[in-house]
């Protein structure tokens, strides 16, 4: 009995956590404890003169406790000559220190890092440590979440080192960045529980924007995005990203993305 009441209690706080599962950032809340998570962000960007990119970056994820989750990530790309190859990977920790809950709501905050190792030519003034860039980031997210309705929105600094061993970071760019994020989430669908296999589908928009510490160059994305959580373990995101507006070369700022994920519970308590 005490473990069917522990699984539906994860299942329906996965539920009314869904509609801040974001697909661009990470929320300031963090998995169930002990569950293990599996994800793969595959993306489909366009550079200017029409060349398809494509990046696919599996995920293996730890909910190490209510206020700890790790992620480690590998890159892959068909940028390079040879079709699709193994670029690096990076490592992700976020730390929940602050949580306030109430009846279907809460508010939390987090201090979250990133350290990555990549291989890849340096193409672009952009700084991006999730998938391009050896370098490290670290920053502070906060989430609140009232009824069917999340706000996210977090602010950090990324710094940018030599991809080795063949790709020095050019002296003449920036090798930092501020970067800054605003994600909305509401429910749209089910209206009202009737079954914890219900499929429960989100509507987003996310946008993310970064600044350049020393030349002030900077570029400002939208993401709306579709997901669906089916039947509280699985996950399917459908996104388009798009420029707004940017003073920087960026080589495929343009394009779409689709996320899988599925959640293993109890894993490892």
């Amino acid at each position: 009995m005490k473990k069917i009441i522990s699984i539906i209690s994860i299942l329906l706080t996965f539920k009314a956590n869904a509609q801040e599962l974001f697909v661009m950032t990470e929320p300031a809340s963090n998995m169930p404890t002990g569950s293990i998570g599996i994800r793969a962000m595959n993306s489909f960007m366009y550079e200017k003169n029409g060349t398809l990119n494509y990046h696919v970056m599996p995920e293996l994820m730890w909910g190490i406790s209510a206020k700890w989750m790790v992620h480690v990530q590998s890159f892959h790309s068909n940028r390079s000559t040879g079709g699709l190859k193994t670029e690096g990977g990076s490592i992700y920790a976020k730390y929940r220190f602050f949580s306030s809950d109430d009846i279907h709501k809460h508010f939390r905050m987090a201090f979250y890092g990133r350290y990555s190792k990549n291989r890849a030519d340096l193409h672009q003034e952009e700084i991006e440590t999730m998938g391009h860039n050896t370098g490290y980031e670290g920053g502070l997210v906060a989430t609140k979440l009232v009824n069917k309705v999340a706000v996210s929105s977090s602010l950090s600094y990324e710094r940018a080192l030599d991809n080795k061993p063949d790709y020095k970071f050019p002296s003449t760019q920036s090798n930092n960045a501020t970067n800054y994020t605003l994600s909305i989430g509401k429910l749209m669908y089910p209206k009202t529980y009737t079954s914890l296999n219900q499929t429960n589908i989100n509507l987003m928009c996310e946008f993310l924007g970064q600044t350049l510490n020393q030349n002030g160059k900077s570029n400002l994305d939208i993401v709306p995005s579709l997901q669906f959580i089916i039947r509280s373990q699985a996950r399917i995101d459908v996104a388009y990203r798009k420029e707004l507006y940017s003073s920087m070369t960026r080589t495929a700022p343009n394009g779409f993305m689709i996320k899988f994920e599925y959640t293993f519970f109890n894993v490892t308590k």
